[in-house]
């Protein structure tokens, strides 16, 4: 970590910057980043209808507990920005890049701390990859930092579905063939779960973004990570369902949906293994949530999809998805 932090501390501030100090997350403590996280947690909701409040409470906990990494914008001995990231094995993952917007300089200092986060993980000794995937920033606004340290962009869609009021399409009915059986997600169903994921995400463009799909061990981690874990909403299993093949009772697709606000859920994983496509389970799996959340009164569904992955999009938009953001994810290979 010691070429990393070399490398922060000679990165010169631009004059306009000059008030404004970025130092480790980790001298500061929940008093002094709550007042930043409670913005937040309104910029969040209101651009993606997510209540961040669950999320926001966990990394204040970390960051009393010491063990986040991370930098925070300070200016006058308070924290207009914040950033944070994880170490997953050889691996670095940016969790979020926050600035308070009011601020007219916002993006520079936003623009300044990504050259914090890239130079302290790209010479983080052991690290060979790093990931970004930044919702709450449009397209481009972080792009040419992340581009010009060797990352790949990929454009990413935020999508919503109305399930309730004018708005909401008609939700088509579920039609799985015959040989198809359509139940909840259980304990049970983790390893071939994993295993679905696995096959699913095999030479597709998906697992370039996220390299846990490509193996049954990752994808176990990712699955136990939007099950167990908020960061991605509380895991709501009324609304979360496997399709199994009757004749050999193997599970063969699923799709797993989180509660982000009272009223609002997200699709956390929708899959399906590659030779039962195109029989329009993935369409009934996606009706059958729907359904659940619709039942249970929810107003909203989102998701997110790459927009290279033009089959998904196509189906999404059919479905009456609406496009809310695009957003970028970076990956870099060392």
């Amino acid at each position: 970590m010691a070429a990393a932090h070399r490398a922060v501390d000679n990165y010169r501030r631009p004059p306009w910057l000059s008030t404004v100090e970025i130092l480790d997350l980790r001298h500061f403590s929940s008093d002094d980043l709550r007042p930043l996280l409670d913005r937040e947690v309104e910029v969040w909701g209101g651009l993606l209808a997510w209540d961040y409040r669950g999320s926001a409470d966990m990394i204040l906990r970390y960051v009393d507990a010491k063990i986040l990494p991370g930098y925070a914008a300070v200016e006058r001995g308070s924290i207009v920005g914040y950033s944070f990231f994880v170490y997953e094995g050889s691996k670095g993952v940016v969790g979020d890049l926050f600035v308070s917007p009011r601020r007219p300089d916002a993006r520079a200092i936003e623009l300044q701390m990504v050259e914090h986060i890239i130079a302290t993980l790209q010479q983080s000794p052991g690290i060979l990859r790093v990931e970004a995937q930044l919702l709450t920033h449009q397209a481009g606004e972080l792009a040419v930092n992340f581009v010009s340290a060797g990352f790949h962009r990929y454009r990413r869609l935020f999508l919503a579905l109305h399930l309730r009021g004018a708005d909401a399409p008609p939700i088509p009915p579920v039609g799985m063939p015959r040989d198809i059986l359509v139940r909840r997600w259980s304990e049970q169903d983790y390893q071939p779960a994993a295993g679905v994921i696995t096959a699913a995400y095999r030479a597709h463009i998906d697992s370039e973004i996220n390299d846990q799909y490509r193996t049954n061990a990752g994808s176990n981690r990712f699955l136990n990570n939007i099950v167990r874990f908020p960061g991605c909403g509380v895991f709501d299993l009324d609304s979360s369902f496997v399709a199994i093949h009757r004749p050999s009772n193997t599970l063969i697709g699923l799709i797993l949906c989180s509660r982000v606000k009272d009223d609002v859920g997200h699709v956390t994983q929708v899959c399906l293994m590659p030779e039962y496509r195109g029989q329009g389970i993935g369409e009934s799996l996606i009706a059958t949530t729907c359904h659940s959340l619709r039942n249970r009164n929810f107003s909203l569904l989102s998701l997110t999809v790459t927009e290279a992955n033009q089959r998904a999009v196509d189906l999404y938009r059919r479905l009456g998805f609406v496009e809310l953001r695009v957003f970028d994810a970076f990956v870099w290979e060392g």
